[in-house]
């Protein structure tokens, strides 16, 4: 990897398109720390100091925002509102014939889908926007802060408009900001500034671990967090890149004088088709009633219940439902985003066939056969690497750190990897000799 960059480095376009990029990433990085009008830094950064427990679903936002959401910045959304978007408009081309349509028309139609993804990230960002800043004002985004209730001191409605606007602009800053890395960078701009937002907070996590710690001056379980961290990246990196190849053989056609086809290749079906998409799902799922829980008001019983099972990460029954709720939302995800039938319709139009499997209704029910075998141990991999960070940083008290250390280790394994291979291939196309020399 170090040896591709390096490359990299020494070819001119590409240089300058790494350096675009480390350009718009320090931009970003930036914008994560300028707060908007109408709060307190100084009751910000005290809330920040005392928060204590797992933050729900504000820490999943604040996770995918780089620490943003909880100083409350112009980047405080950051990108999980396109996220949102890109994933409702993906199931919703499902359901929609005419989505449907816009996809299978190429490149216009993924254009025409892009530009409603847009729109519906700003509809989103405005009313994640208004949750956050009415959260805020009331002093539930800091639960146990004591003074939380000052953070927002004017609630007049223009200054929660302006609070709203600044928070949609700065999504759709980071939106344009992610489609010029994807354009004039290297990789997929989205997925870098994701990658960044998590990285970022991982060595200040580390640290606080490390001053946690009791044993050799913090070092013992420092390097214990380290190794385990490793340890799941290397089972990570080597899930990410298994797949099944499923062969797939081309008869031979004349059409005039000449032969077409009569070719070899093969359908890969990756062992994590889902990618990390189930483990957002389950998360998001999860904070929900603790979000309810937070907003109500009385003792009622379901909200105790709600609040001693489902807002500690190490309870047992949070831990038995997220697992459920991964290896459900894994099935689920696969069954949207890969379908047998158009596959094998596919292959039927272009006459390719799987060797020993008639073409048709046969191949349709074996591919969705080796599919569901395949999703097995691909959402129970999920399900583990999922909660493992959880339940091993929870004997270093490392819980408020690392509050999705799953999903967190799946992206950014999963975008360097992506990266990493589009460089490699960038390179090849620079350095190719060809037949002369």
């Amino acid at each position: 990897m170090l040896t591709a960059f390096t490359q990299a480095f020494r070819t001119p376009d590409l240089r300058k398109k790494l350096l675009f990029t480390l350009g718009i990433i320090v931009l970003y990085r930036i914008g994560t720390h300028v707060p908007i009008p109408g709060v307190d830094y100084k009751a910000v950064q005290t809330c920040v100091s005392q928060a204590s427990g797992n933050q729900g679903l504000f820490g999943l936002v604040n996770l995918f925002s780089g620490g943003a959401l909880l100083q409350i910045t112009i980047f405080a959304l950051g990108i999980l509102p396109y996220i949102t978007a890109s994933i409702i408009l993906q199931l919703l081309t499902v359901v929609i014939p005419r989505l449907e349509a816009l996809k299978k028309e190429g490149q216009s139609g993924t254009a025409k889908i892009t530009q409603y993804t847009r729109y519906l990230t700003v509809a989103l960002a405005v009313l994640q926007g208004t949750g956050l800043v009415a959260t805020a004002r009331s002093g539930a985004l800091f639960s146990g802060c004591t003074v939380a209730d000052g953070i927002v001191p004017d609630r007049s409605v223009f200054t929660t408009v302006t609070m709203v606007i600044c928070m949609t602009a700065g999504t759709a800053l980071v939106m344009w900001l992610g489609e010029l890395i994807t354009d004039r960078g290297i990789g997929n701009g989205m997925s870098i500034l994701m990658f960044i937002s998590i990285a970022a907070t991982f060595p200040s996590a580390l640290w606080s671990i490390k001053k946690q710690g009791t044993l050799g001056g913090g070092w013992i379980e420092f390097g214990a967090v380290v190794l385990v961290i490793l340890a799941i990246v290397a089972l990570v990196v080597f899930v990410e890149q298994a797949q099944r190849r499923i062969p797939v053989q081309y008869a031979k056609r004349m059409i005039g004088r000449r032969s077409y086809g009569g070719t070899s290749t093969y359908i890969p079906v990756k062992v994590n088709q889902a990618g990390v998409i189930p483990v957002i799902f389950a998360s998001s799922l999860l904070s929900i009633p603790t979000l309810v829980a937070q907003f109500s008001s009385g003792n009622s019983g379901w909200k105790t219940w709600i609040t001693q099972n489902l807002t500690k990460g190490d309870h047992p029954i949070y831990i038995s439902l997220y697992f459920l709720l991964i290896v459900f939302f894994a099935f689920f995800y696969v069954s949207i985003s890969f379908n047998p039938d158009e596959v094998a319709d596919n292959m039927k139009q272009y006459g390719g066939f799987v060797p020993g499997i008639r073409a048709g209704r046969p191949t349709a029910e074996y591919l969705s056969y080796v599919l569901n075998r395949i999703t097995w141990p691909g959402s129970l991999y999920l399900g583990v690497i999922a909660l493992v960070p959880t339940i091993a940083l929870v004997g270093f008290g490392a819980t408020n750190n690392f509050p999705f250390g799953g999903t967190s280790i799946l992206i950014i394994v999963g975008v360097g990897l992506e990266t990493v291979r589009q460089i490699e291939s960038q390179l090849q196309q620079r350095h190719y000799e060809g037949f002369l020399r």
